[in-house]
Protein backbone atom coordinates (compact mmCIF):
# COMPACT_ATOMS: atom_id res chain seq x y z
CA UNK A 1 0.00 0.00 0.00
CA UNK A 2 1.47 3.36 -0.80
CA UNK A 3 2.18 5.79 2.48
CA UNK A 4 -0.03 8.45 2.94
CA UNK A 5 0.82 12.13 2.92
CA UNK A 6 -0.47 14.05 5.80
CA UNK A 7 -1.21 17.81 5.82
CA UNK A 8 -1.79 19.22 9.01
CA UNK A 9 -3.31 22.74 9.20
CA UNK A 10 -2.36 24.26 12.37
CA UNK A 11 -3.51 27.49 13.77
CA UNK A 12 -2.57 29.19 16.74
CA UNK A 13 -4.60 29.80 20.11
CA UNK A 14 -8.05 28.94 18.38
CA UNK A 15 -11.03 28.49 20.98
CA UNK A 16 -12.16 25.36 20.53
CA UNK A 17 -15.84 26.71 20.90
CA UNK A 18 -15.57 29.58 17.92
CA UNK A 19 -16.00 27.67 15.13
CA UNK A 20 -19.75 26.67 13.06
CA UNK A 21 -19.99 23.31 13.88
CA UNK A 22 -20.08 23.49 17.19
CA UNK A 23 -23.08 26.39 16.63
CA UNK A 24 -20.74 29.52 17.57
CA UNK A 25 -23.43 32.68 17.44
CA UNK A 26 -21.46 34.84 15.55
CA UNK A 27 -18.70 32.66 13.60
CA UNK A 28 -19.12 30.87 10.07
CA UNK A 29 -16.47 28.64 9.45
CA UNK A 30 -17.97 26.44 6.33
CA UNK A 31 -14.29 24.73 4.67
CA UNK A 32 -13.94 23.65 9.15
CA UNK A 33 -17.34 22.72 9.37
CA UNK A 34 -16.93 20.75 6.29
CA UNK A 35 -13.73 19.21 6.87
CA UNK A 36 -15.18 18.10 10.11
CA UNK A 37 -18.20 16.47 8.27
CA UNK A 38 -16.14 14.33 6.33
CA UNK A 39 -13.94 13.19 8.99
CA UNK A 40 -13.97 12.48 13.10
CA UNK A 41 -14.12 15.99 15.37
CA UNK A 42 -12.54 15.24 18.60
CA UNK A 43 -14.74 17.41 20.35
CA UNK A 44 -12.85 17.05 24.23
CA UNK A 45 -9.25 17.36 23.11
CA UNK A 46 -7.08 19.01 25.40
CA UNK A 47 -3.52 20.83 24.83
CA UNK A 48 -0.63 19.61 27.21
CA UNK A 49 0.10 23.76 28.20
CA UNK A 50 -2.17 26.19 27.26
CA UNK A 51 1.49 28.19 26.15
CA UNK A 52 2.46 28.15 22.49
CA UNK A 53 6.41 26.85 22.88
CA UNK A 54 5.48 23.80 25.61
CA UNK A 55 2.40 22.66 23.75
CA UNK A 56 4.19 22.65 20.11
CA UNK A 57 6.81 21.10 21.36
CA UNK A 58 4.78 18.39 23.19
CA UNK A 59 2.84 17.44 20.35
CA UNK A 60 6.03 17.95 17.90
CA UNK A 61 7.66 14.88 20.20
CA UNK A 62 4.94 12.90 21.39
CA UNK A 63 6.36 13.99 25.29
CA UNK A 64 4.49 15.72 28.41
CA UNK A 65 6.13 19.11 28.83
CA UNK A 66 7.32 18.11 32.19
CA UNK A 67 9.28 15.44 30.41
CA UNK A 68 10.50 18.30 27.93
CA UNK A 69 11.37 20.59 31.24
CA UNK A 70 9.44 22.83 29.11
CA UNK A 71 6.49 24.83 30.73
CA UNK A 72 7.30 28.28 29.70
CA UNK A 73 8.22 29.26 26.21
CA UNK A 74 11.35 30.55 27.30
CA UNK A 75 12.55 26.97 28.20
CA UNK A 76 15.40 25.04 26.91
CA UNK A 77 16.92 22.05 28.42
CA UNK A 78 18.99 19.15 27.95
CA UNK A 79 15.63 16.62 27.08
CA UNK A 80 14.76 19.44 24.38
CA UNK A 81 17.45 18.88 22.65
CA UNK A 82 17.83 14.74 22.90
CA UNK A 83 14.01 14.24 21.35
CA UNK A 84 13.29 13.18 18.66
CA UNK A 85 10.85 14.98 16.55
CA UNK A 86 7.08 13.80 14.28
CA UNK A 87 9.03 15.07 11.19
CA UNK A 88 12.61 13.37 12.30
CA UNK A 89 10.70 10.25 12.51
CA UNK A 90 9.33 10.70 9.47
CA UNK A 91 12.19 11.52 7.34
CA UNK A 92 13.45 8.55 8.93
CA UNK A 93 11.28 6.58 6.97
CA UNK A 94 11.32 7.78 3.62
CA UNK A 95 8.90 10.99 3.79
CA UNK A 96 9.51 14.91 2.50
CA UNK A 97 9.32 16.74 5.39
CA UNK A 98 8.03 20.67 5.36
CA UNK A 99 6.81 23.21 7.58
CA UNK A 100 5.17 26.81 6.90
CA UNK A 101 4.39 29.48 9.15
CA UNK A 102 5.02 29.93 12.47
CA UNK A 103 6.44 26.82 14.64
CA UNK A 104 7.68 28.27 17.80
CA UNK A 105 9.50 24.85 18.09
CA UNK A 106 13.14 24.81 19.21
CA UNK A 107 16.19 22.21 19.71
CA UNK A 108 15.32 18.78 19.14
CA UNK A 109 11.71 19.30 18.78
CA UNK A 110 12.13 21.46 15.79
CA UNK A 111 14.29 18.44 13.70
CA UNK A 112 13.68 16.89 10.69
CA UNK A 113 12.67 19.55 8.09
CA UNK A 114 13.43 19.08 4.53
CA UNK A 115 11.74 22.59 3.83
CA UNK A 116 10.99 25.15 6.00
CA UNK A 117 9.46 28.92 5.37
CA UNK A 118 8.51 31.10 8.64
CA UNK A 119 7.20 34.04 9.98
CA UNK A 120 10.69 35.58 11.45
CA UNK A 121 14.13 35.92 10.16
CA UNK A 122 15.13 33.55 13.24
CA UNK A 123 12.58 30.92 11.93
CA UNK A 124 14.37 30.39 8.13
CA UNK A 125 16.05 32.88 6.25
CA UNK A 126 12.84 32.44 3.44
CA UNK A 127 10.39 34.36 5.96
CA UNK A 128 7.46 36.38 6.04
CA UNK A 129 9.25 39.39 6.96
CA UNK A 130 11.52 39.55 3.91
CA UNK A 131 8.40 38.30 1.69
CA UNK A 132 6.35 41.63 2.77
CA UNK A 133 9.21 44.01 2.31
CA UNK A 134 9.91 42.73 -1.30
CA UNK A 135 6.02 43.59 -1.80
CA UNK A 136 6.66 46.98 -0.35
CA UNK A 137 4.20 46.71 2.76
CA UNK A 138 6.70 45.88 5.62
CA UNK A 139 5.49 49.48 7.03
CA UNK A 140 1.63 48.45 7.10
CA UNK A 141 2.56 45.12 8.92
CA UNK A 142 5.31 47.19 11.03
CA UNK A 143 1.65 48.93 12.40
CA UNK A 144 -0.28 45.12 12.69
CA UNK A 145 2.66 44.34 14.81
CA UNK A 146 2.41 47.54 16.86
CA UNK A 147 -0.78 46.66 18.35
CA UNK A 148 0.73 44.13 20.76
CA UNK A 149 4.18 45.00 21.05
CA UNK A 150 4.32 48.81 20.73
CA UNK A 151 6.69 48.77 19.01
CA UNK A 152 8.27 47.18 15.04
CA UNK A 153 9.08 43.41 14.85
CA UNK A 154 11.98 41.97 15.76
CA UNK A 155 14.32 41.36 12.79
CA UNK A 156 12.84 43.93 10.40
CA UNK A 157 14.39 47.01 9.28
CA UNK A 158 12.68 49.17 11.39
CA UNK A 159 13.25 47.18 14.22
CA UNK A 160 13.50 49.33 17.84
CA UNK A 161 10.87 51.63 16.45
CA UNK A 162 8.44 52.91 18.77
CA UNK A 163 4.18 52.33 17.33
CA UNK A 164 0.77 52.74 19.28
CA UNK A 165 -0.56 49.53 20.16
CA UNK A 166 -4.43 49.44 20.86
CA UNK A 167 -6.69 48.55 23.38
CA UNK A 168 -6.47 44.73 23.61
CA UNK A 169 -4.50 44.36 20.80
CA UNK A 170 -6.95 44.89 17.99
CA UNK A 171 -7.32 46.93 15.20
CA UNK A 172 -8.27 46.55 11.78
CA UNK A 173 -5.09 45.79 9.09
CA UNK A 174 -4.60 47.73 6.20
CA UNK A 175 -3.03 44.53 4.53
CA UNK A 176 -4.52 43.47 1.48
CA UNK A 177 -5.94 39.86 1.80
CA UNK A 178 -2.78 37.91 -0.04
CA UNK A 179 -0.37 39.92 2.03
CA UNK A 180 -0.93 38.49 5.30
CA UNK A 181 0.51 36.23 7.67
CA UNK A 182 -1.82 33.99 7.19
CA UNK A 183 -1.94 34.33 3.15
CA UNK A 184 1.96 33.68 3.69
CA UNK A 185 1.30 30.37 4.92
CA UNK A 186 -1.50 29.23 2.56
CA UNK A 187 0.77 30.18 -0.59
CA UNK A 188 3.68 28.54 0.64
CA UNK A 189 1.55 24.88 1.28
CA UNK A 190 -0.27 25.70 -2.01
CA UNK A 191 3.32 25.79 -3.73
CA UNK A 192 4.29 22.50 -2.04
CA UNK A 193 1.28 20.28 -2.38
CA UNK A 194 1.80 21.63 -6.29
CA UNK A 195 5.46 19.99 -6.08
CA UNK A 196 4.36 16.83 -4.10
CA UNK A 197 2.54 15.77 -7.09
CA UNK A 198 4.87 16.21 -9.33
CA UNK A 199 7.06 13.78 -7.29
CA UNK A 200 4.91 11.60 -5.89
CA UNK A 201 7.23 11.75 -2.92
CA UNK A 202 5.31 10.72 0.47
CA UNK A 203 5.19 14.40 2.37
CA UNK A 204 4.28 15.68 6.18
CA UNK A 205 3.36 18.92 5.50
CA UNK A 206 3.14 21.46 8.67
CA UNK A 207 0.89 24.45 7.04
CA UNK A 208 0.50 26.92 10.80
CA UNK A 209 -1.17 30.07 11.35
CA UNK A 210 -0.46 32.30 13.51
CA UNK A 211 -3.86 33.87 14.03
CA UNK A 212 -6.14 33.82 15.51
CA UNK A 213 -3.38 34.72 18.29
CA UNK A 214 -3.14 38.57 18.57
CA UNK A 215 -2.01 40.78 17.63
CA UNK A 216 -6.05 40.38 16.38
CA UNK A 217 -5.31 41.86 13.18
CA UNK A 218 -7.59 41.07 10.01
CA UNK A 219 -7.86 42.14 6.81
CA UNK A 220 -11.34 45.00 6.14
CA UNK A 221 -12.36 42.24 4.27
CA UNK A 222 -13.03 40.02 7.10
CA UNK A 223 -14.45 42.07 9.39
CA UNK A 224 -17.15 43.58 7.07
CA UNK A 225 -19.71 41.26 8.31
CA UNK A 226 -19.51 41.94 11.81
CA UNK A 227 -21.64 44.43 13.78
CA UNK A 228 -19.73 45.48 17.01
CA UNK A 229 -21.46 47.97 17.50
CA UNK A 230 -23.67 46.70 20.05
CA UNK A 231 -24.31 43.73 21.87
CA UNK A 232 -27.21 41.61 19.84
CA UNK A 233 -28.13 37.95 19.43
CA UNK A 234 -24.95 37.04 17.20
CA UNK A 235 -27.26 35.48 14.17
CA UNK A 236 -25.21 35.38 11.68
CA UNK A 237 -22.92 38.24 13.37
CA UNK A 238 -25.37 40.79 11.29
CA UNK A 239 -27.04 41.58 15.16
CA UNK A 240 -24.78 42.94 16.93
CA UNK A 241 -22.20 40.63 19.10
CA UNK A 242 -23.28 37.94 21.28
CA UNK A 243 -22.28 38.43 24.33
CA UNK A 244 -20.16 35.58 26.33
CA UNK A 245 -21.94 34.05 28.66
CA UNK A 246 -19.47 34.34 31.49
CA UNK A 247 -18.50 37.65 30.40
CA UNK A 248 -19.79 39.75 33.44
CA UNK A 249 -17.91 37.39 35.95
CA UNK A 250 -17.55 38.87 39.30
CA UNK A 251 -13.60 39.76 38.96
CA UNK A 252 -13.10 38.35 42.53
CA UNK A 253 -14.26 34.64 41.12
CA UNK A 254 -10.71 34.97 39.46
CA UNK A 255 -7.15 33.22 40.48
CA UNK A 256 -5.01 36.42 41.24
CA UNK A 257 -3.14 37.21 38.42
CA UNK A 258 -6.61 37.15 36.50
CA UNK A 259 -8.26 39.42 38.93
CA UNK A 260 -5.47 41.79 38.51
CA UNK A 261 -5.22 41.77 34.90
CA UNK A 262 -9.36 41.93 34.86
CA UNK A 263 -8.87 45.50 36.70
CA UNK A 264 -6.07 47.29 34.49
CA UNK A 265 -7.07 50.34 33.26
CA UNK A 266 -3.92 50.84 31.40
CA UNK A 267 -1.73 49.18 28.70
CA UNK A 268 -2.76 47.43 25.80
CA UNK A 269 -4.66 44.46 27.98
CA UNK A 270 -6.61 47.46 29.65
CA UNK A 271 -9.09 44.97 30.37
CA UNK A 272 -11.27 47.52 32.79
CA UNK A 273 -11.59 50.14 30.43
CA UNK A 274 -12.50 47.96 27.72
CA UNK A 275 -15.39 46.96 30.30
CA UNK A 276 -16.75 50.55 30.75
CA UNK A 277 -16.00 51.28 27.16
CA UNK A 278 -17.67 48.24 25.65
CA UNK A 279 -17.36 49.32 22.21
CA UNK A 280 -13.98 48.21 22.61
CA UNK A 281 -14.34 45.31 23.96
CA UNK A 282 -17.06 44.01 21.25
CA UNK A 283 -14.20 45.18 18.70
CA UNK A 284 -11.58 43.21 20.08
CA UNK A 285 -14.29 40.32 19.44
CA UNK A 286 -14.91 40.89 16.27
CA UNK A 287 -11.43 41.28 14.85
CA UNK A 288 -10.64 37.56 16.53
CA UNK A 289 -13.22 36.25 14.75
CA UNK A 290 -13.09 37.67 11.47
CA UNK A 291 -9.23 36.22 12.49
CA UNK A 292 -10.89 32.75 12.66
CA UNK A 293 -12.85 33.71 9.23
CA UNK A 294 -9.76 34.35 7.48
CA UNK A 295 -8.28 30.82 8.43
CA UNK A 296 -10.97 29.12 7.69
CA UNK A 297 -11.16 30.97 4.09
CA UNK A 298 -7.46 29.77 3.65
CA UNK A 299 -7.85 26.40 4.69
CA UNK A 300 -10.67 26.14 1.98
CA UNK A 301 -8.21 27.55 -0.64
CA UNK A 302 -5.83 24.96 0.36
CA UNK A 303 -8.31 21.92 0.56
CA UNK A 304 -9.31 23.08 -3.39
CA UNK A 305 -5.06 22.82 -4.10
CA UNK A 306 -5.44 19.40 -2.77
CA UNK A 307 -8.10 18.23 -4.84
CA UNK A 308 -6.77 20.01 -7.78
CA UNK A 309 -3.59 18.16 -7.25
CA UNK A 310 -5.50 14.57 -7.24
CA UNK A 311 -3.59 13.82 -3.68
CA UNK A 312 -7.08 14.05 -1.63
CA UNK A 313 -7.43 10.50 -1.43
CA UNK A 314 -4.02 9.50 0.01
CA UNK A 315 -3.81 12.29 2.29
CA UNK A 316 -4.48 12.75 6.17
CA UNK A 317 -5.86 16.29 6.57
CA UNK A 318 -5.50 17.24 9.94
CA UNK A 319 -6.70 20.43 11.93
CA UNK A 320 -5.78 21.99 15.55
CA UNK A 321 -4.41 24.41 17.18
CA UNK A 322 -1.78 24.53 20.36
CA UNK A 323 -4.29 26.03 22.46
CA UNK A 324 -7.48 28.40 22.98
CA UNK A 325 -8.03 31.75 24.82
CA UNK A 326 -10.82 33.52 26.72
CA UNK A 327 -12.10 35.73 23.72
CA UNK A 328 -14.51 37.43 26.18
CA UNK A 329 -15.10 34.55 28.65
CA UNK A 330 -14.30 35.54 32.35
CA UNK A 331 -14.66 39.14 31.07
CA UNK A 332 -11.06 38.19 29.86
CA UNK A 333 -9.26 38.91 26.34
CA UNK A 334 -6.10 36.40 25.58
CA UNK A 335 -4.78 33.38 27.05
CA UNK A 336 -3.47 34.88 30.39
CA UNK A 337 -1.25 31.75 30.98
CA UNK A 338 0.63 33.36 33.85
CA UNK A 339 -1.87 33.13 36.30
CA UNK A 340 -3.67 29.91 35.60
CA UNK A 341 -3.59 26.47 33.50
CA UNK A 342 -7.40 25.33 34.21
CA UNK A 343 -9.88 27.11 32.22
CA UNK A 344 -11.49 25.49 29.12
CA UNK A 345 -11.39 28.60 26.95
CA UNK A 346 -7.53 27.81 27.07
CA UNK A 347 -6.93 23.92 27.61
CA UNK A 348 -9.34 22.79 25.14
CA UNK A 349 -8.41 22.80 21.47
CA UNK A 350 -10.12 21.88 18.40
CA UNK A 351 -8.91 18.89 16.47
CA UNK A 352 -10.46 17.27 13.48
CA UNK A 353 -9.07 14.19 11.14
CA UNK A 354 -9.84 13.23 7.96
CA UNK A 355 -8.77 10.41 5.48
CA UNK A 356 -11.33 9.22 3.10
CA UNK A 357 -12.04 5.73 3.30
CA UNK A 358 -10.19 5.19 6.11
CA UNK A 359 -11.67 7.21 8.92
CA UNK A 360 -14.67 7.40 9.91
CA UNK A 361 -17.54 10.41 8.29
CA UNK A 362 -19.28 12.53 9.87
CA UNK A 363 -18.40 11.34 13.74
CA UNK A 364 -18.08 13.36 16.74
CA UNK A 365 -15.86 11.38 19.26
CA UNK A 366 -16.16 13.23 22.86
CA UNK A 367 -13.29 10.89 24.82
CA UNK A 368 -10.89 12.73 26.49
CA UNK A 369 -7.95 13.07 23.34
CA UNK A 370 -4.46 14.82 23.96
CA UNK A 371 -2.35 16.29 21.16
CA UNK A 372 0.59 14.36 22.39
CA UNK A 373 -1.61 11.45 20.63
CA UNK A 374 -0.81 12.71 17.15
CA UNK A 375 2.68 11.34 17.04
CA UNK A 376 1.80 7.68 17.63
CA UNK A 377 -1.85 8.03 15.25
CA UNK A 378 0.27 9.87 12.71
CA UNK A 379 3.17 6.97 12.49
CA UNK A 380 0.41 4.13 13.09
CA UNK A 381 -1.47 5.26 10.40
CA UNK A 382 1.93 6.14 7.80
CA UNK A 383 2.81 3.01 8.74
CA UNK A 384 6.22 4.06 10.26
CA UNK A 385 8.34 3.04 12.89
CA UNK A 386 9.97 5.47 15.33
CA UNK A 387 13.07 5.30 15.31
CA UNK A 388 15.67 5.09 18.71
CA UNK A 389 14.40 7.73 21.21
CA UNK A 390 15.29 7.84 24.93
CA UNK A 391 11.98 8.69 25.37
CA UNK A 392 8.60 6.39 25.20
CA UNK A 393 5.75 8.09 23.83
CA UNK A 394 3.37 9.32 26.08
CA UNK A 395 0.54 9.32 24.01
CA UNK A 396 -1.94 6.84 22.56
CA UNK A 397 -2.74 6.17 18.95
CA UNK A 398 -6.09 7.05 17.58
CA UNK A 399 -6.38 4.83 14.61
CA UNK A 400 -8.64 2.38 16.24
CA UNK A 401 -11.18 5.13 17.02
CA UNK A 402 -10.97 6.90 13.95
CA UNK A 403 -10.79 3.53 11.58
CA UNK A 404 -13.58 1.76 14.12
CA UNK A 405 -15.14 3.39 16.39
CA UNK A 406 -13.19 2.62 19.60
CA UNK A 407 -13.60 4.44 23.03
CA UNK A 408 -10.48 6.22 23.92
CA UNK A 409 -8.91 4.07 26.72
CA UNK A 410 -8.40 7.40 29.14
CA UNK A 411 -10.19 7.80 32.33
CA UNK A 412 -8.57 11.13 32.42
CA UNK A 413 -6.18 14.12 31.10
CA UNK A 414 -3.65 16.15 32.78
CA UNK A 415 -2.63 20.07 31.49
CA UNK A 416 -0.01 22.01 33.37
CA UNK A 417 2.11 25.20 33.18
CA UNK A 418 4.72 26.35 35.24
CA UNK A 419 1.74 27.98 38.02
CA UNK A 420 -1.51 25.21 37.79
CA UNK A 421 -1.91 21.29 36.70
CA UNK A 422 -5.40 20.48 35.69
CA UNK A 423 -6.71 16.86 35.80
CA UNK A 424 -9.76 16.67 33.67
CA UNK A 425 -11.76 13.42 33.45
CA UNK A 426 -15.74 13.16 31.89
CA UNK A 427 -17.17 15.12 34.50
CA UNK A 428 -14.72 17.13 36.52
CA UNK A 429 -11.85 19.37 36.80
CA UNK A 430 -8.93 19.90 39.74
CA UNK A 431 -6.87 23.11 39.29
CA UNK A 432 -4.00 22.17 41.56
CA UNK A 433 -1.65 25.19 42.01
CA UNK A 434 2.28 24.00 42.04
CA UNK A 435 4.77 25.02 43.67
CA UNK A 436 6.11 28.75 43.63
CA UNK A 437 8.73 29.43 40.47
CA UNK A 438 9.61 32.51 38.88
CA UNK A 439 6.59 32.80 37.42
CA UNK A 440 4.04 31.60 39.75
CA UNK A 441 1.62 34.16 41.41
CA UNK A 442 2.42 34.17 45.30
CA UNK A 443 -1.59 34.88 46.23
CA UNK A 444 -2.26 31.90 44.96
CA UNK A 445 -2.09 29.96 48.28
CA UNK A 446 -4.93 32.05 49.75
CA UNK A 447 -7.16 31.55 46.89
CA UNK A 448 -6.69 27.80 46.85
CA UNK A 449 -7.47 25.44 44.53
CA UNK A 450 -10.72 25.09 41.61
CA UNK A 451 -13.04 22.29 41.25
CA UNK A 452 -15.59 22.52 38.37
CA UNK A 453 -18.23 20.11 37.59
CA UNK A 454 -18.20 20.69 33.70
CA UNK A 455 -21.54 18.54 32.95
CA UNK A 456 -23.31 21.18 35.06
CA UNK A 457 -21.28 24.34 34.91
CA UNK A 458 -19.93 24.15 31.34
CA UNK A 459 -19.11 27.97 31.17
CA UNK A 460 -17.12 27.33 35.07
CA UNK A 461 -18.52 30.31 36.68
CA UNK A 462 -18.74 28.14 40.71
CA UNK A 463 -15.69 27.27 42.21
CA UNK A 464 -17.50 23.99 44.33
CA UNK A 465 -13.91 23.08 46.24
CA UNK A 466 -14.99 24.26 49.55
CA UNK A 467 -19.16 23.17 48.98
CA UNK A 468 -19.76 20.52 51.03
CA UNK A 469 -20.63 17.11 49.48
CA UNK A 470 -17.52 17.67 47.02
CA UNK A 471 -14.90 16.17 49.71
CA UNK A 472 -14.24 12.88 48.06
CA UNK A 473 -14.45 13.68 44.63
CA UNK A 474 -11.86 16.59 45.26
CA UNK A 475 -9.49 13.87 47.22
CA UNK A 476 -9.66 11.15 45.04
CA UNK A 477 -8.61 14.30 42.01
CA UNK A 478 -5.75 15.18 44.36
CA UNK A 479 -4.68 11.93 44.41
CA UNK A 480 -4.97 10.87 40.84
CA UNK A 481 -3.38 13.80 40.09
CA UNK A 482 -0.44 13.75 42.41
CA UNK A 483 0.06 9.58 41.02
CA UNK A 484 0.12 10.80 37.56
CA UNK A 485 2.75 13.97 38.05
CA UNK A 486 4.76 11.60 40.62
CA UNK A 487 4.85 8.87 37.38
CA UNK A 488 5.59 10.67 34.39
CA UNK A 489 9.39 11.10 33.94
CA UNK A 490 10.39 14.91 34.96
CA UNK A 491 13.05 16.85 32.94
CA UNK A 492 12.89 20.02 35.19
CA UNK A 493 12.69 19.21 39.26
CA UNK A 494 11.37 22.38 40.24
CA UNK A 495 7.84 21.21 38.92
CA UNK A 496 7.08 18.70 40.93
CA UNK A 497 4.84 19.70 43.36
CA UNK A 498 4.50 17.92 46.59
CA UNK A 499 1.04 16.82 47.81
Amino acid sequence: MKKPNVLFLFSDQHKASVVGYENHPDVRTPHLDKLAKEGTQFSRAYSQDAVCVPSRCSMMTGLYPRTLGCLNNGDRTEAMKKALSLPSALQANGYHTAAFGKRHTFLGCDEGWSEVAGHLPDESPENYLTWIEAKGLGDVFARDWAAEWGHCPPGSIREGQKRPPSPLSAQVSELPPDATMEAFTAQHTIAYLKQRSEDGKPFFCWANFIRPHQPYTPPAKYMKRFDSSKWGRGANANDGIAKPESFDENPDHLPPSLRRQREAVDGTWCLQRCHEEEQLFRHALACYYACVEEVDQLIGEIMSALEASGLAENTIVIYGSDHGEFVGAHGMMEKCAWGHNVYEDSLRVPLIMRWPQHIREGVVCDGLAELVDLYPTILDFCGAEQPASPFALAGQSLCPVLKHGAAINRSFTVSENWSQASIVTPQWKLGHWLDPSPFADRDYRAFGDQLFDLEHDPYEMHNLLKESGNEEVVAELKQTLHQWLATIPDGCERILPQP
